[in-house]
């Protein structure tokens, strides 16, 4: 890695949690300058303007959230609805450490992926594709081996899957309370354990 991309790299870490804590939008150059230890110019000659900043961030942070989440639906988990459960568990289990760093990267991005910043707009609608992508390929995997219901929508289930998620975190976070994302992964494990699955338990 190249000193140029080093710096790139440094400043991309070092505002990870800024952007996603204050905004893509609101977080500011200062916000940036101050956050990495950088000065302005260098902040420029890496990055065309603070809008190129952010969608690398949040390329980052949504690549970090994706790498995390691709480990539930790996190999260790041979079954399907086994994966389907990884998946659960894994927002059970990291719910603080999301929390912690400002919520979901891609629920926070996406309110303000507006028309004001179409390109943020667009990484974050491929995010979202990329995600309902992956549960669909499992649920469709689970459905040709026969652990799942053939009748079963895979896409209509994935996407309730990330609705229910989003809303779960979106409430949890606003009200300081855990409960509402419990509530929420508890009814996706219902539905796994009690729509989807038709192998006995």
């Amino acid at each position: 890695m190249s000193k140029a991309e080093k710096t790139k790299q440094h400043i991309i870490e070092k505002t990870a949690t800024l952007f996603n804590t204050k905004g893509y939008i609101s977080t500011s150059l200062s916000d940036i300058t101050q956050a990495t230890g950088l000065t302005k110019g260098s902040i420029y000659g890496n990055f065309e303007n603070k809008d190129e900043v952010a969608l690398e961030v949040y390329k980052y942070n949504a690549g970090l959230l994706g790498k995390s989440l691709s480990r539930s639906f790996g190999d260790e988990y041979p079954k399907s609805v086994d994966k389907l459960h990884a998946f659960v568990d894994f927002y059970r289990k990291n719910w603080k450490f999301v929390f912690s760093n400002g919520g979901c990267p891609i629920m926070n991005a996406a309110t303000e992926a507006d028309d004001s910043f179409p390109a943020l707009k667009t990484q974050v609608k491929r995010s979202f594709e990329q995600w309902m992508a992956k549960i669909s390929a499992t649920i469709l995997e689970g459905q040709k081996n026969g652990e799942i219901d053939k009748k079963i929508n895979a896409e209509q289930y994935a996407s309730l899957f990330i609705m229910l998620i989003e809303g779960g975190i979106l409430l949890s976070k606003t009200m300081g309370d855990q409960s509402f994302l419990n509530h929420a992964l508890d009814k996706i494990a219902h539905m796994i354990d009690h729509e989807l699955n038709i192998l006995p338990s």
